[in-house]
């Protein structure tokens, strides 16, 4: 994990993630603060609560916790690393939303393609609210 990443979670006092999958895509890695976050919008879903339990379905079949060492270093469910095709290959790392999004170089591909197709109207968008 970058030194940033790892600095930000240690600040936090953070020494335990929970490492998982929403979308089959791209792995996620969570402080424990912000997984119980997640547990709790699926447990008070409400009309979303078929999403919900499928989503948390999904979370609870790919993840688990994981220690982060002294190097911060984190270990990747082995079931989550083969079903996301992570292993023996460079990842790419995104801190998102309180967590951190990990992708293989296909996802990532997508993705700035995605973000490329769509720059100029973004920008132009995030402009008009008051981006910088």
């Amino acid at each position: 994990m970058p030194s940033e990443f790892q600095d930000h979670l240690e600040a936090l006092g953070v020494t335990r993630v929970f490492i998982t999958t929403l979308d089959r895509r791209m792995a996620r890695i969570y402080s424990p603060a912000v997984w119980k976050v997640n547990e709790e919008l699926f447990r008070n879903a409400g009309a979303n609560s078929g999403a919900a339990a499928r989503v948390a379905f999904r979370a609870r079949v790919y993840g688990g916790e994981s220690d982060i060492d002294k190097s911060g270093r984190v270990l990747v469910p082995a079931k989550l690393r083969e079903e996301l095709n992570l292993e023996k290959q460079p990842v790419w790392l995104e801190a998102h939303n309180d967590a951190i999004n990990v992708m293989n170089k296909p996802v990532f591909d997508a993705r700035m393609q995605e973000a490329d197709a769509h720059a100029a109207s973004d920008v132009d968008v995030l402009s008009s609210v008051g981006l910088k």
